[in-house]
């Protein structure tokens, strides 16, 4: 009995080690691909997909590449998933660049900022393998919350709100960073493809919420 749950809890092991290593792998290259779009977009002044545009090409790259998470094609569908995202990032990097006289500076600081926290909040699950799963539901009503807040500064603008809504968000994606992560040694999540795509989009909105806070204390506002 001992040497079945020995080797049974060497398995898991094993499993949950794959797929830590198949997620940062995968994670690795889209972020790689992404960068490379978002710059191809910015390059050639391509123009953002709008509102709904994101809408539909977000949640419907998502959801095509939940159905084929299981197989081969579900490589190519988060490349194509996170490659959107990186295309309509291009047009508001241009924007960066071309309306701020210190845009390269504004945009490295995002950019670091939001590297050293992925690599922060990683290490200290990897480490401490910490238990995050009851974040789980803070998490979604803290995203509610923090949606209806942006609606909010839509129609009622101003800086304050700007700051704290885009604060919120920053804090949400790392909160997400950390329960992400979490799962996937914890073995609540054993699809590498859907753990790279959550960790992306983590990585994604803290970057535009770092950026849109440098942005407005850099006395810019987009």
């Amino acid at each position: 009995m001992n040497f079945r749950v020995h080797t049974a809890t060497q398995s898991s092991h094993l499993e949950t080690n794959s797929v830590l290593r198949n997620t940062y792998a995968l994670l690795g290259l889209t972020l790689l691909f992404s960068a490379i779009v978002a710059w191809g977009s910015m390059i050639l002044r391509l123009p953002h997909p709008g509102f709904l545009g994101m809408i539909l090409g977000f949640y419907g790259l998502y959801f095509l590449t939940q159905r084929y998470s299981h197989s081969a094609m579900g490589v190519l569908t988060a490349f194509l998933f996170t490659g959107f995202l990186g295309y309509s990032l291009g047009p508001i990097l241009g924007m960066v660049l071309r309306s701020t006289t210190n845009g390269y500076a504004i945009l490295g600081m995002s950019l670091a900022t939001t590297g050293v926290t992925f690599l922060t909040l990683s290490a200290y699950v990897l480490t401490t393998s910490r238990n995050f799963s009851y974040m789980g539901g803070m998490l979604i009503i803290g995203s509610v919350i923090a949606m209806l807040a942006a609606i909010a500064s839509f129609f009622f603008p101003s800086i304050m709100m700007m700051v704290i809504t885009s604060a919120v968000f920053a804090l949400i994606s790392a909160g997400y960073i950390l329960f992400h992560t979490s799962q996937i040694i914890h073995g609540g999540e054993t699809n590498y493809i859907m753990a790279t795509v959550a960790l992306f989009v983590s990585i994604y909105n803290l970057f535009l919420s770092l950026l849109r806070i440098f942005l407005i204390f850099s006395g810019q506002r987009d």
